[in-house]
C-alpha cells in the first residue's frame, strides 16, 4: 500500500488543540527583541490575566512569587545563551492572592545570543507540588515523632529501672507504659487547614481505660464524662502517662482492685482551665503514702511541667478523689 504521508487538516489541528487543552498546557513565546510576551488563552487563564493585556516579560515577572522572582528571571535570561531545553518550577500569585505552582518548559536559543524569540509551555503543577510538600511534611513529622518517642522511651526505661526490683517487673511496667503511649498516638489525627493534630479528651480516657473495664468482674463500672474538646499530640502523650499511672495505682490499691469498686471520671471547664475529677469509691482505704513514691513524682512532674497544671489527692473513706487542673491553652499543643 502506498504511503499517503501525514494528513494535515483542520480536524487534526483541532484535535491537537483539544489534546493540549485537556493536558492543561499553555503555550508561550517571548519575543526578546521587543520584550513582548505572547501566550494563548490557557496561559492568560493560568496566570489570571485579562486576555486583552499587552504583556512584557517584566509584566509577567511581576506575577511571580517574590521568593522565586529573581531565580526565574535569572533562569530565563540564561536560556538566551544556553543550548537545549530548559525547565524551571516556580510559584505565581493569582488575582485572588492564591499561590499556584507553574512549570515552565521550553527551548533555549541554541547558543545564539541574538535570537529573536524563545518558545515553550506552562503547566499547572500545583497538585504535584502540594503532594510533594505533603510528603515532606509527613516525613518530617514522622521523624519528629520517632525522635520524641525514642527520647520518651529512653526516659521511661531509666525511671522504670529505678523503681523496680526484678527484670520481669521492669519489663512488665515498661511494656504497659509504652502500650499506653501507643494507644494515645493511635487517637491523634490531623486537623483540617494545617491546624496540627488532635485527639478528643473523652476518647483518650475511654481508650486508655478500656483494658481495665474489660476485666470480667469490673466490666461496665468505669464512667467517663468530660468536656468535648481536642487536645494536641504533645498533651495527649503526657496525659496518657498520667492516666496510665492513675489506673496502675487504682489497680493495685484502689477501685480497680475491688470487686465492688467504681471509677468515675468527670470534668468541666473553669475559666481558662479544664478540671478533671478522678473519683474512686467502693474500695479499701487507699494508702496515703502513695504520694511519696516515684509514680507520684512522675504525675506531679508531668501535670505541673508538661501540662502546666496541678494535681491534688483527697482521701475519703473507701476511696480517693484526684483533681487534675490543666490550662486549656497547654492541652491543644
Amino acid at each position: 500500500m502506498k504511503d499517503r504521508g501525514p494528513i494535515h487538516t483542520d480536524w487534526n489541528v483541532q484535535e491537537l488543540r483539544s489534546a493540549i487543552d485537556s493536558a492543561g498546557v499553555a503555550l508561550w513565546t517571548w519575543i526578546v527583541e521587543h520584550d513582548e510576551f505572547v501566550m494563548d488563552a490557557k496561559g492568560f487563564e493560568l496566570w489570571s490575566l485579562s486576555a486583552d493585556t499587552v504583556l512584557t516579560f517584566e509584566h509577567v515577572s511581576a506575577q511571580i512569587h517574590p521568593a522565586d522572582r529573581d531565580r526565574v528571571r535569572t533562569a530565563f535570561v540564561a536560556t538566551r545563551v544556553v543550548e537545549g531545553q530548559f525547565e524551571i518550577d516556580f510559584r505565581i500569585l493569582t488575582s485572588t492572592s492564591d499561590v499556584r505552582w507553574i512549570s515552565a518548559r521550553g527551548q533555549g536559543s541554541n547558543g545564539e545570543p541574538a535570537a529573536e524569540k524563545m518558545t515553550g509551555i506552562f503547566l499547572d503543577v500545583t497538585g504535584r507540588k502540594q503532594a510533594e510538600e505533603g510528603h515532606e511534611l509527613l516525613a518530617g513529622e514522622m521523624s519528629h515523632r520517632v525522635k520524641n518517642l525514642l527520647a520518651l522511651a529512653s526516659g521511661l526505661t531509666s525511671i522504670t529501672s529505678r523503681t523496680t526490683e526484678t527484670k520481669e517487673e521492669m519489663a512488665k511496667q515498661l511494656t504497659q507504659r509504652l502500650a499506653a503511649l501507643g494507644r494515645a498516638h493511635d487517637l491523634v489525627r490531623p486537623l483540617p487547614n494545617g491546624q496540627g493534630s488532635a485527639a478528643l479528651l473523652g476518647d483518650l480516657f475511654s481508650v486508655l481505660l478500656a483494658p481495665y473495664d474489660d476485666l470480667g468482674a469490673f466490666a461496665g463500672r468505669i464512667r467517663v464524662a468530660v468536656p468535648r474538646m481536642g487536645i494536641g499530640e504533645k498533651a495527649a502523650t503526657s496525659l496518657a502517662l498520667v492516666i496510665h499511672e492513675l489506673a496502675t495505682n487504682s489497680l493495685k490499691y484502689g477501685a480497680l482492685s475491688a470487686e465492688q469498686g467504681l471509677l468515675d471520671i468527670s470534668g468541666a471547664t473553669v475559666e481558662d482551665d479544664v478540671e478533671i475529677l478522678w473519683s474512686e469509691q467502693g474500695c479499701a482505704d487507699v494508702p496515703k503514702n502513695l504520694t511519696e513514691g516515684y509514680g507520684s513524682k512522675l504525675l506531679q512532674r508531668t501535670v505541673g511541667g508538661h501540662l502546666g497544671g496541678s494535681i491534688a489527692h483527697d482521701w475519703t473513706t473507701g476511696g480517693v478523689v484526684v483533681t487534675l487542673r490543666m490550662r486549656v491553652s497547654d492541652l491543644v499543643h
